[in-house]
């Protein structure tokens, strides 16, 4: 363990020189293939984005002449109950991470059980809007709800150490933080509601084809909004790391730069590989406690799906966006190599435990439904048809705005984890993380 931490401190030393003259401190090196596969992802990324703005383009046109020709498709009663939903996201998104970074320990509380209520008021709108898909919507929405509920009253002991570790690792934002955290939530508003026009003009005509542009259009959103929030979560996380790890503060419109210029790449593989190895950890997380140790088969099938799992969240994970952008890693050896030390350091356990991702993807949920109440209502009161769909693009466009605000507080956090796990003997971390590992292995004898 004290050869890796030299080793570890030796790999930062020029980085620590380098930021104190306020300088870029990215250190190339990369093989050939990974070199390849992030230029390949950065392509790729750019081509879609260019790709998707001809079709809404064309899209939004066609819509607008075949609505004036047809009278089929109402423009100023589809249009702004959605574009209303998406401003009324990015303020609500702002102030919602502005009163978690001054009262964490009322912010997860509220998001623990505001969430569910909001998720199930979204059934309830579904319910009362009546078509086959609203009413499909509407009960997974209700059952979304329930579980939050009873997934609340389970964790309701960790959200004390939720807040306080929000609370020690926000305590110094980055300068700037709220600037750049605007200006994204800014490009956000502005993006969705340029999409949102393609979507409307695909509605228009409503054929087969539509439907896969519309597809397309939601695809290219979804890793788009996710891409947003991870260079943020990056650029964050570096600043945050260098202050824990070495104490420096480095300018943070520095570390954006160097994440623009170097790191694109990386940050599109793991917007395309976390939510998804998330989702399957998290999946089978919940079947291993459906399916205890009574029924011999089921205890064997989750075993197998949460050993899977496990492998996948070993090489990609949030914490491997800390290495990206201190080392300029390739994502998945980041990923990799972060989870390995949290082993050396024996933090799985706290990982695992860790409820800011939890109070993150809540937080959206509750933001992704008040957008969708409030488009929805609207839509249901002015054109009932039409409030299934714009409530369903309403709760999207809420819930990755909400994500966004708050990828600089998730960002520090994982930025703690990743420092206080290189060295724990670092008088600049307190007794936070010791104190509830002490905790977590009294609960365990």
């Amino acid at each position: 363990m004290q050869n890796f931490h030299m080793q570890t401190q030796e790999q930062r030393i020029p980085s620590t020189s380098i930021i104190q003259r306020q300088e870029p401190s990215i250190k190339i090196e990369a093989t050939v293939a990974g070199r390849f596969l992030r230029k390949l992802f950065q392509i790729v990324f750019y081509i879609q984005l260019f790709l998707v703005s001809i079709l809404v383009i064309a899209l939004t046109i066609r819509g607008l002449i075949n609505a004036s020709n047809t009278h089929r498709f109402h423009p100023k009663k589809w249009y702004p109950p959605l574009l209303v939903s998406t401003a009324s996201g990015g303020i609500v998104s702002f102030v919602w991470q502005w009163i978690s970074y001054h009262y964490p320990s009322k912010a997860v509380k509220v998001a623990f059980w505001v969430s569910p209520l909001l998720t199930c008021a979204v059934g309830v709108l579904h319910v009362l809007i009546g078509s086959p898909v609203s009413l499909a919507a509407g009960t997974i929405a209700v059952v979304s709800g329930v579980i939050q509920s009873l997934y609340a009253c389970w964790v309701n002991p960790r959200f004390a150490y939720a807040a306080k570790i929000l609370e020690v690792s926000t305590s110094f934002p980055p300068d700037g933080t709220t600037t750049f955290v605007s200006l994204s939530l800014i490009i956000c508003v502005i993006y969705s509601a340029f999409l949102v026009t393609g979507i409307g003009g695909a509605t228009a005509t409503g054929t087969g084809l539509d439907i896969l542009f519309i597809i397309f259009i939601l695809l290219s959103f979804t890793w788009s909004m996710q891409v947003i929030k991870n260079l943020l979560y990056v650029t964050i996380s570096r600043v945050r790391y260098m202050n824990f790890a070495c104490g420096v503060d480095m300018n943070t419109q520095i570390a954006f730069r160097d994440t623009i210029k170097h790191l694109v790449g990386s940050v599109c593989i793991g917007s395309a590989l976390v939510p998804v190895f998330g989702t399957i950890r998290g999946s089978a997380r919940a079947m291993n406690l459906v399916a205890g140790d009574t029924d011999e088969f089921l205890f064997s099938c989750a075993n197998c799906y949460s050993g899977v799992a496990s492998t996948l969240i070993k090489h990609g994970n949030r914490w491997g966006f800390v290495h990206v952008g201190v080392y300029n890693k390739g994502f998945v050896q980041a990923s990799a190599d972060t989870w390995e030390m949290f082993k050396r350091a024996e933090l799985i356990a706290l990982i695992d435990s860790d409820l800011t991702g939890v109070f993150c993807f809540l937080s959206g949920l509750a933001v992704g439904s008040i957008c969708t109440l409030a488009g929805g209502t609207w839509a249901l009161i002015v054109h009932k048809s039409y409030a299934t769909e714009v409530s369903i693009y309403a709760f999207l466009i809420g819930y990755f705005m909400c994500r966004i605000a708050l990828a600089w507080q998730q960002a520090c956090v994982s930025a703690y984890f990743v420092a206080y796990a290189e060295n724990p003997q670092s008088l600049r971390f307190d007794a936070t993380i010791p104190v509830r590992i002490e905790e977590l292995q009294r609960h365990q004898v």
